[in-house]
Parts: C-alpha cells; sequence; structure tokens
C-alpha cells in the first residue's frame, strides 16, 4: 500500500479539476469532509432553462450525480451509479446558486448509499436525492477515515 495523503480535500479537488464533465457544467466543490461533501452550481437562464422559464431537470440531476463521486473519494472510493432516486420539490425559477449536500448512509463491501439534499442560496429545499453506488475501485492514496 503506497503513501496515504495528508489533505484530503485538496486532493480531491485537484482531482476532479481535471473532469470534463464537472468542468463543462461549471460544478465547483465547496466542501470536503470525511463522507459529506458540497457541491454547487451558479444557474444562469440563458443557459440551463428550458422552454418553459425553469431550470432543466437535466442540469439539476447533473450536479446532483457529481456529488455522488466526490463523495465516494472522500472516503477514498471510486464509484459508479447503480440505482439513483431524485424528488423535485421545487422549480428552480432564478438565477442563482444551488448547491448539494451530501452524507454516506451505508459503506460496504461493494455498495455505497448515498443521501443528499439540495438547496437555493435561500437555503429551500429544492430536491432530495437517494443513490446506490457500486464500489469499482478504491483510491489508496485516500485514507477511509480523516
Amino acid at each position: 500500500m503506497g503513501e496515504q495523503i495528508q489533505d484530503v480535500p485538496s486532493y480531491i479537488r485537484e482531482m476532479y479539476s481535471h473532469n470534463s464533465f464537472m468542468n463543462e457544467f461549471n460544478i465547483n466543490i465547496d466542501e470536503i469532509k470525511c463522507g459529506s461533501v458540497v457541491v454547487s452550481i451558479d444557474i444562469d437562464p440563458a443557459k440551463h432553462f428550458n422552454h418553459r422559464g425553469i431550470c432543466h431537470g437535466g442540469v439539476l440531476t447533473a450536479l446532483a450525480d457529481a456529488v455522488t463521486g466526490v463523495t465516494g473519494a472522500s472516503v477514498g472510493a471510486a464509484v459508479a451509479t447503480l440505482n439513483f432516486n431524485m424528488n423535485f420539490i421545487k422549480s428552480v425559477r432564478n438565477a442563482g446558486m444551488l448547491y448539494v449536500k451530501s452524507k454516506i448512509r451505508h459503506y460496504g463491501h461493494l455498495t455505497m448509499v448515498i443521501e443528499a439534499e439540495m438547496y437555493d442560496d435561500k437555503h429551500t429545499l429544492m430536491a432530495t436525492i437517494l443513490a446506490t453506488m457500486f464500489i469499482v475501485d478504491k483510491f489508496e492514496e485516500i485514507p477511509e477515515k480523516w
């Protein structure tokens, strides 16, 4: 086993700085704790809204799915989505920041269950997320607990 890194948040931010998906969507990693992450996106109506004048659900789903990978990495797990459920509670009708807070609810040998909530910049709950992730590999350099 190789040397484990000490500054996990900086390491993960650097790792994801090369992620073309997150870069294309302008998804930011705001906070990384062991087993818990906050990611955000600045909603631009010209880019993210659909023909009905609300933020497209695919944008919200992309943000929600992005949090799962970073959350897995926060405990040294490379994960792939097995099952993903998102309950849209409120439509996004204005420009502004959206953020998702995650936490690991189960961490087994082969699967991880991540629960998350999406909020707008007024701290209004916009959606809830529950994802089951398949653990495809380990980032040996990232400790499971830190």
